[in-house]
Parts: C-alpha cells; sequence; structure tokens
C-alpha cells in the first residue's frame, strides 16, 4: 500500500490570520517552512524588543531569540491551540528571557564570590547611556516581575488576561502590579506619562 500524496496547497502567506498560518505550519513543517517563516517574519521585531529590554542587552536579546525561534520550530506541531499563537509565543519568550536572566544573575553572583570583575567577564548588562530611551532607563530600577509586566504589555501589546496566564499571576494582580507600575513610572518621568 502506497501513501497518497497530497498536492502542495496553494496559498499566500502574507494574506493568512495566525490561526490559518500555524495550521499550515502543522502540516508543512518540517519539509516547508513558508508558514512558519511568515509567522517569524510577523513577530521577529517585537520578540527581539521583548529579549532586549528583559535582559538588558543585545547580544543576549539575540541569542534567546534565536532559541525561541528554534522551540517555536519544533513545537509548533504540539501547538494545540488553546491561546492564541501570539500569548503562546510570548509565553516560550518569558520563559526563556526569566531562564536566561537567572543564569546570568547566578554567574554574577558567582564571580562576585570569587572576587572577580562581572564586567570582565561580560556577564554584567550593558549599561543604559543617555541615548537609552526613557522606559529602557527605567525599566533598570523597576523590581523584575514589574518589569515583565510592563514589557509584555508594552512591547508585546498583550492584554492583562494573557499577561496574567504567562506570568501565572492572577488577573486582579496583574492589573493591580501594571498600574502601580505606571504611577512609578509618572513619577520618574511626568513629561513623558502626563504627570
Amino acid at each position: 500500500m502506497t501513501d497518497i500524496k497530497v498536492p502542495h496547497q496553494r496559498y499566500i502567506p502574507q494574506n493568512l490570520s495566525d490561526e490559518e498560518l500555524v495550521e499550515h505550519a502543522k502540516n508543512e513543517l518540517f519539509h516547508v517552512t513558508r508558514a512558519y517563516e511568515e509567522l517569524m517574519r510577523r513577530y521577529q521585531r517585537t520578540l527581539y524588543n521583548v529579549c532586549a529590554r528583559y535582559l538588558g542587552n543585545d547580544r543576549d536579546a539575540d541569542d534567546v531569540s534565536q532559541e525561541i525561534m528554534l522551540k517555536v520550530f519544533y513545537g509548533l506541531k504540539k501547538f494545540e491551540g488553546k491561546s492564541k499563537f501570539k500569548t503562546w509565543l510570548y509565553s516560550i519568550t518569558y520563559n526563556e528571557c526569566t531562564t536566561q536572566y537567572r543564569k546570568d544573575r547566578r554567574k554574577r553572583r558567582l564571580f562576585d564570590a570569587l572576587s572577580l570583575n562581572p564586567l570582565d567577564e561580560e556577564v554584567e548588562p550593558e549599561p543604559v547611556d543617555a541615548n537609552s530611551s526613557d522606559l529602557d532607563r527605567w525599566l533598570v530600577g523597576v523590581n523584575a516581575i514589574d518589569r515583565e509586566i510592563i514589557i509584555l504589555r508594552f512591547v508585546a501589546e498583550l492584554e492583562f488576561k494573557d499577561i496574567a496566564s504567562i506570568m501565572h499571576l492572577g488577573l486582579s494582580a496583574t492589573k493591580m502590579r501594571y498600574k502601580r507600575a505606571i504611577d512609578r513610572l509618572r513619577e520618574s518621568f511626568p513629561p513623558i506619562m502626563g504627570g
């Protein structure tokens, strides 16, 4: 008995929704990557920006972005569609950034314990200079959870329910932390936030 080959379906990836692209990618991967490439094209810039803001440097952001794209490539066939693709993608992004951030923090503690200068080992996030955006300068001093909420809201443009799901927080706790962080941001940068 021979396998019946289904003729390759013609479609224009740019004209399809994320959900349609996910279905095409599930059927095509690993031999054809058109649908996957379009999904990544749509989110690549924002994905990188989320990583850069979260991790504080371009080198780590680039590495983590590549790792995320590989995880999506190999995990897409298992994506069940219980959430939007965008939410699933940023859930992976959040987890990868958190893992990288913790690795960097452990390295810095080890270097401190061994009396090494972490800057010599290039594990310290790049300092935020005067040319950085006000948001980047503010994010340096914000606690990790509030920083993550702000990045997922402003950079990834996710809804509060999606942020709460990704971060395993209650919806009301997510909104409360967001409001407090925005209030602190307004205090820090009144001309920007209209304060």
